[in-house]
């Protein structure tokens, strides 16, 4: 049975066999048992109750049918595009931006705050151009905006805020130059809630200058760096020694300086950040209560402070542990992380008798996480059979060996007859050695050291020593498309996404295409070192789930691997509930080899020519055969084709779009690209 991709946020168990995938979900569910809490269905009978019927109730996309209807070719009503793939579900990012509004507003209600939330996305989580957008969409009822961290990031997010809501706030961190604030000031001129963030002292020289030049009254913030700090891997830019911030001295200096200069009306934003995946909100309170001090005491010192920017860190839970003992979990749900913030500012703000200050976050991972997977095909695995033995093969084996090696075998048969293991473990591994060695000094042929090893494996295979995990060989590539469990060992929830009401019957770990040792996913959730797996039969689809923040930003090209094709994918009524409403193939070689300077046009010239010397004079329709082949390679993915695939995304330009509203027609797209080449390809 298939993984199925929920776009609600249903509260029950998924229908078994089934890997749901929940909008309003912190986590990604195992698959499951068969559950127990059916809601009552009164037009069926519970005991004919089926996963068909169970997907209709919870609004289920099924995975299996999306990889389906983007591989297939065209010729059969498919998109004809390229695994590994990028599956975005817009709809679970809306539900995450309502959710994280919905926590604040509660919390808000309940304390009886006087100010409100609006919060701020982090684009350096997924600068994708659509999931930019619809944030901006889907945030625009409650003012959400965008943070941007250098200057092209800042560009996008003019460009995306010029349709949402004007109160939306823009805020501005990073290290800045005279260019990146004057863009700023012109963000503020373009009439965007924009506010320039100082990280380094420096900085402010520059807002004053450049806002006299320009004539524009800027609305500044300041980063503080606090003494509250994380131990874990992401605290680490957090505390006195961070990378970003002003200390207090700094920060009195700043405001002494726009004092003098008649700009501390100016100031109006204070901005910290504690480290990402914050374990616990007893952490979370103690950092915001430091800073609302500190924003208590801007108040007092003149400044008209108007914005408590908390930043990120409102963490996921990738594990499922829900414990704050993982660097990879967190304790908490996002109504008691909203709480924690809105406790401890109101707190602090009534005893110094200070009006409640909006409250801002820039939670990126968690607003992006979820809503997007990633699938990818095993196309092999190794298996490690032991080869059978006879008798006389068996004498042959023995007679080949040295004495030393002889010798082994004798007291490994005595041992195995006295029944103990750990001498035959002991004897089999000097025995493998001895012949190691005599293989390498050229007196052991290669069909010797081959009955060697499978005459080992068997003896550990039998003592119970032997590894039985297999390498399962993916259409991947780590780097690419999982960076962070390369770069920091961060892991990600993976499961197959369908045959899951089977029982897997083989451990194994995900080995990728690049030529690296370190091109390999052998560490899992829980603490595994392998994944349960079944048996390789046709096609077998695997899915990364919560991936959705940073992957796509941090991905490489190494061994010229590109990104993976990606599918936009929202729920319909249609007869699949799901809608392709975009789709883009994944960068061809030559889009990769542009990236490291290359010009796959003047290559792909010097390869005709090159053909056309080879070639025969006379026989001028093999040469344009060969050349269109040529081309044809440059035009595809790096990744690996199957035989039954047929790579037809070149039509368009491997671009297709139809509106949100609309389901994906696979007849009604344009057939004049269909054999679309370069123009020069023609011999």
């Amino acid at each position: 049975m298939p993984a199925l991709a929920c776009c609600v946020d249903a509260a029950a168990a998924a229908p078994p066999g089934y890997a749901a995938f929940s909008a309003g979900d912190s986590s990604l569910p195992a698959p499951v048992p068969p559950f127990t809490g059916v809601p009552p269905v009164t037009s069926v009978e519970s005991s004919h109750w089926s996963p068909s019927l169970s997907a209709a109730l919870y609004k289920e996309i099924d995975l299996l049918k999306i990889v389906k209807k983007v591989s297939d070719p065209k010729s059969s009503g498919g998109l004809g595009l390229q695994l590994p793939l990028i599956v975005r579900l817009p709809d679970v990012l809306k539900n995450r931006l309502e959710s994280l509004q919905s926590a604040f507003e509660f919390a808000i209600q309940s304390q009886d705050y006087e100010s409100h939330y609006q919060g701020v996305y982090p684009v350096k989580c997924n600068q994708d151009r659509f999931v930019v957008e619809d944030i901006v969409k889907f945030g625009s009822p409650f003012r959400f905006g965008l943070e941007a961290g250098s200057k092209p990031e800042l560009l996008l997010a003019m460009s995306c805020l010029c349709k949402g809501n004007s109160e939306s706030l823009l805020v501005c961190n990073g290290f800045k130059d005279a260019e990146y604030i004057s863009l700023a000031l012109v963000a503020r001129k373009l009439a965007l809630n924009t506010v320039i963030v100082l990280e380094q002292e420096e900085e402010i020289d520059l807002v004053i200058e450049l806002s006299r030049k320009l004539s524009i009254r800027p609305v500044i913030g300041v980063r503080a760096k606090l003494r509250t700090k994380h131990s874990g891997h992401f605290g680490s830019t957090s505390g006195e020694k961070g990378k970003f911030g002003l200390t207090t001295t700094q920060i009195l200096r700043v405001v002494k300086k726009l004092e003098q200069v008649g700009m501390l009306d100016c100031l109006q934003l204070l901005h910290f950040h504690i480290g990402s995946q914050i374990p616990t909100t007893a952490l979370l309170a103690d950092g915001v209560s430091e800073a609302a001090q500190i924003y208590c005491e801007l108040v007092r010192l003149g400044a008209q402070m108007r914005v408590l920017d908390i930043g990120g860190g409102l963490g996921i839970d990738y594990d499922g542990s829900k414990s704050s003992d993982s660097e990879i979990s967190i304790s908490y749900g996002l109504e008691e992380y909203a709480l924690a913030v809105v406790r401890a500012i109101r707190f602090v703000c009534e005893r110094r008798s200070v009006k409640h200050p909006v409250i801002c976050s820039e939670s990126g991972r968690a607003i992006v996480s979820h809503h997007s997977v990633l699938i990818f095909e095993a196309v092999s695995a190794s298996t490690y059979e032991t080869p059978g033995m006879s008798a006389l093969g068996l004498q042959y084996f023995v007679e080949g060996l040295s004495e030393e090696a002889r010798s082994d075998y004798r007291n490994l048969s005595a041992a195995a007859i006295n029944g103990d293991s750990d001498t035959c473990l002991f004897y089999a591994d000097q025995l493998k050695q001895r012949c190691i060695d005599q293989f390498k000094e050229g007196s052991l042929d290669i069909e010797q050291l081959a009955a060697v090893d499978g005459f080992c494996e068997f003896v550990w295979k039998v003592i119970g020593v032997s590894d039985p995990t297999r390498t399962y060989h993916v259409n991947l590539s780590v780097f690419t498309s999982i960076p962070d469990f390369w770069g920091i060992g961060q892991l990600f929830p993976i499961i197959p996404i369908h045959r899951l009401d089977q029982r897997p019957a083989v451990r194994g770990i995900l080995s990728d295409l690049t030529c690296d040792s370190d091109g390999k996913i052998d560490k899992f959730i829980g603490g595994e070192s392998s994944l349960a797996l079944h048996e390789l039969e046709g096609k077998y689809y695997l899915g990364m789930f919560l991936g959705g923040a940073y992957e796509e930003a941090l991905g490489g090209v190494h061994n010229l691997f590109g990104g993976p094709s990606v599918v936009r994918v929202s729920q319909s009524d249609g007869p699949h509930s799901f809608a392709v409403t975009r789709a883009v193939q994944g960068p061809s070689c030559a889009d990769v080899l542009r990236v490291m300077q290359h010009e796959p046009e003047l290559m792909f010239e010097a390869l005709k020519h090159r053909a056309e010397e080879c070639g025969s004079e006379d026989d001028g329709m093999a040469n344009a055969a060969l050349a269109s082949s040529l081309a044809h390679s440059f035009h595809s993915m790096p990744y690996l084709v199957g035989s039954s695939c047929c790579l037809t995304a070149m039509s368009n330009g491997g671009f297709y779009y139809c509106n949100d509203e609309d389901e994906y027609n696979a007849s009604a797209d344009s057939a004049s690209g269909e054999d679309e080449q370069w123009s020069y390809c023609c011999a």
